[in-house]
């Protein structure tokens, strides 16, 4: 009985293992936390594939802390720093108000402005247009970092060519836009750009028709007080640029007057 009394006691102990092994919860919080990185990561890829270089300006001016109060300030450091609504409305129209004074690629705040007024006078954001209802619908403005880009573009049975001679449409669009052109004295860039042939030729003629209508073009701007020094360069893109998804549509048959920045110049 003494001996059965002193047998020493035995007890088992289970080590425990941190987490639940492959039923824990620990590699959800870290592959959410990858997700959530890679969305911002493709978020951000978008934005700087989708967006102009000053409207990127302008979005880093707004998160960033350090910038510089408008004139027009009254102090705040809310989303518009300070300005109303009203004040540079042609800035808060155009989703710039973010920019400041400061030079941008060579470019100011006023040589914008001249841009931005031109564009408004082809468009008739500010009243009435230069251009009628009919000669609006051959016409699409842009402003790029390039510069202001005058698009003018066939519509069916209305070409601008015949024969690769200006018609008497393309020198009355021409006209029109012309006060635009001698308002502002940047240089100025001639592109043209044709719509594919139907057919496998044996001589493609799109180089050669492209760079002789933007020939005719140049040739058209001395007659309207437009100085043939001031064109910087001439371009024959052929049908290598379509306009439309359909490569034979005539919408591809089409110029550009591109008033250019300083930067964007030789």
């Amino acid at each position: 009985m003494s001996g059965e009394n002193t047998r020493p006691l035995i007890i088992k102990k289970k080590k425990i293992v941190g987490g639940d092994g492959h039923h824990g919860g620990a590699w959800k919080v870290a592959y959410a936390d990858f997700v959530t990185a890679m969305m911002a990561f493709f978020m951000l890829m978008w934005l700087l594939n989708a967006t102009t270089e000053k409207q990127r300006k302008g979005l880093a001016d707004y998160f960033s802390p350090t910038v510089a109060l408008s004139r027009t300030s009254g102090g705040g450091d809310g989303a518009f720093g300070g300005r109303s609504m009203t004040s540079d409305a042609s800035l808060v129209e155009l989703g710039r108000g973010g920019i400041t004074t400061t030079t941008n690629h060579g470019t100011t705040e006023e040589e914008d402005a001249k841009l931005e007024a031109a564009e408004a006078a082809l468009l008739g954001k500010g009243g009435e247009s230069l251009l009628d209802e009919a000669q609006l619908r051959h016409v699409a403005v842009r402003l790029t970092d390039q510069g202001l880009i005058v698009e003018l573009f066939d519509l069916p049975e209305k070409p601008l060519f015949k024969d690769g001679t200006p018609t008497p449409l393309l020198r009355d669009l021409i006209g029109s836009i012309a006060p635009v052109f001698r308002d502002n004295q940047q240089e100025i860039a001639i592109n043209a750009f044709t719509a594919a042939e139907p057919v496998v030729t044996r001589v493609p003629r799109g180089w050669d028709l492209s760079t002789s209508r933007a020939q005719g073009t140049r040739q058209i701007l001395p007659s309207l007080g437009i100085s043939d020094a001031r064109v910087a360069r001439i371009t024959g893109h052929a049908d290598r640029k379509p306009a439309t998804s359909n490569p034979l549509a005539v919408r591809n048959n089409r110029l550009e007057l591109v008033l250019l920045r300083p930067s964007s110049t030789p």
